[in-house]
C-alpha cells in the first residue's frame, strides 16, 4: 500500500470515528432509549454493533399487535419459573413406595404426592408450545424482507427485547431443570405406576391429569437435558423451512446481530455501566448464548466455522471474564447443546477456549 493510500485510509477511519462519536453524543443527549452506535461500526462493517435498550424499550404502534400476544406468554413465563424454582419433588414418598410395594396406603400416599407435581410438569410442557408460537410470531416480524435484520432490531426494540426475554427464560428454565433430578424421577414413577395400578387410572381420570399419549410427548420433552432450548431450536428450524420465500440469511443475520449487540454491550465498560440493574448483565449473557445456539442450528455451517458472522472467540472471552459461578451453565450450554462445535471446521482454539 502506498503512503498516499495509507494516509487516505487513516483519514477515512478518523472521519468515521468522529462522525460516530457525534452520533453517540447526540444519542446520550436524548436519553438511553435511543440507539447508541458503537464507534467501530462503519470501520469493521459489522452492522450488529449498536445498543439495545433491554430495560426500557416500549412498543411502537407497528409492534403493538405482536408485542401484546408475546407479552401474555412472557407474563406466564414468570409463574412457570417460580413453580420450577419451588419444585421439590416427591422423592421421599416414592422411596417409601418402592421399599413397601405391598403396602396399599404407602402406594396411595406416593401417588397423591406425585399427581399434583405431574400437573406442574404438564403445565411446563404446555407452556413450551406457547413459547414456540410466540417465537415464531416474533421471527416473522423481525426477519421480514421490508428491511434488513439490523434495521429490524434497531427500529423494533420492544420486539427485540421480547425475543431476548424468551431466550433468557429458556436458558434459566433449562439451568433449573438440569439441577433438579426430581423432575425426571417423579415423571418416571408416574409413568410406571400409571400402567400398573388400577386405582391410578381411576385417579388420573378424576384429576384429568396426563393420559398415556400426552405422557409419551412429555417424556420426550423431559428426556432432553435442555428441553426449552430444544423447543426454540426446533421452532427456529421449522420457521426457516416454513418460510422458504425468505432467505435463510434473514433469520441467521437477525441472530448473529443480536449476539453481536450483547457482546458489545457486555465488553464495553461505558455501555455496560448504563444498565440500571446488575441483573441485566446476566440477562445479556444468557441472550448471547441463546442466539449462538439457535444460529448454530439454523445456519447450514453453524456458529463455529471461520466464516460465521458471530465472533465466537469474542463471545467466549466475554463469558470467561465473568465470575465462574455465574456462567458455568452457559459455557456448558455451548459445550453440550450446540450442533457444530465438534465439527472438523471448528478451530482448535475455539474448542480449547470452551474446554479450558
Amino acid at each position: 500500500m502506498s503512503a498516499a493510500v495509507l494516509l487516505h485510509s487513516q483519514q477515512h477511519v478518523c472521519f468515521h470515528l468522529q462522525a460516530n462519536w457525534v452520533r453517540v453524543q447526540e444519542g446520550n443527549a436524548v436519553g438511553m432509549g435511543n440507539l447508541i452506535k458503537v464507534l467501530t461500526r462503519d470501520i469493521d462493517n459489522n452492522a450488529g454493533n449498536f445498543f439495545l435498550d433491554f430495560e426500557n424499550a416500549k412498543p411502537t404502534e407497528a409492534e403493538k399487535r405482536v408485542w401484546e400476544k408475546v407479552s401474555e406468554v412472557l407474563t406466564e413465563a414468570v409463574s412457570v419459573l417460580q413453580d420450577l424454582q419451588s419444585y421439590s419433588g416427591a422423592g421421599e414418598a416414592i422411596r417409601q413406595a418402592i421399599q413397601h410395594p405391598n403396602d396399599e396406603r404407602v402406594q396411595e400416599s406416593a401417588w397423591a404426592a406425585v399427581v399434583p407435581l405431574v400437573g406442574k410438569l404438564k403445565k411446563f410442557y404446555e407452556f413450551s408450545l406457547k413459547l414456540e408460537d410466540a417465537l415464531q410470531g416474533l421471527l416473522e416480524f423481525l426477519t421480514s424482507s421490508r428491511c434488513s435484520p439490523t434495521q429490524h432490531l434497531e427500529q423494533e426494540q420492544a420486539l427485540a427485547r421480547q425475543f431476548a426475554e424468551i431466550l433468557h427464560f429458556t436458558l434459566r428454565f433449562d439451568e433449573l431443570k438440569m439441577t433438579n433430578p426430581a423432575i425426571q424421577n417423579d415423571f418416571s414413577y408416574y409413568r410406571r405406576t400409571l400402567s400398573r395400578m388400577r386405582i391410578i387410572n381411576q385417579t388420573a381420570e378424576e384429576h384429568n391429569e396426563v393420559d398415556n399419549e400426552l405422557a409419551n410427548r412429555m417424556s420426550l420433552f423431559y428426556a432432553n437435558a435442555t428441553p426449552m432450548l430444544k423447543t426454540l431450536s426446533d421452532a427456529t428450524t421449522k420457521f426457516v423451512s416454513k418460510h422458504a420465500e425468505l432467505p435463510v440469511e434473514n433469520t441467521t443475520d437477525c441472530l448473529s446481530t443480536m449476539a453481536s449487540v450483547c457482546k458489545v454491550m457486555l465488553e464495553t465498560p461505558e455501555y455496560r455501566s448504563r444498565f440500571a440493574s446488575e441483573d441485566t448483565v446476566l440477562f445479556c449473557l444468557r441472550v448471547m448464548v441463546g442466539v449462538i445456539i439457535l444460529y448454530d442450528y439454523v445456519h447450514p455451517a453453524g456458529a463455529f466455522v471461520k466464516s460465521s458472522k458471530i465472533d465466537m472467540k469474542g463471545c467466549i472471552k466475554v463469558l470467561r471474564y465473568q465470575p465462574p459461578n455465574s456462567v458455568e451453565g452457559l459455557l456448558n450450554a455451548l459445550r453440550y447443546t450446540t450442533k457444530h462445535l465438534n465439527d472438523e471446521t471448528t478451530s482448535k482454539q475455539i474448542k480449547n477456549m470452551l474446554q479450558a
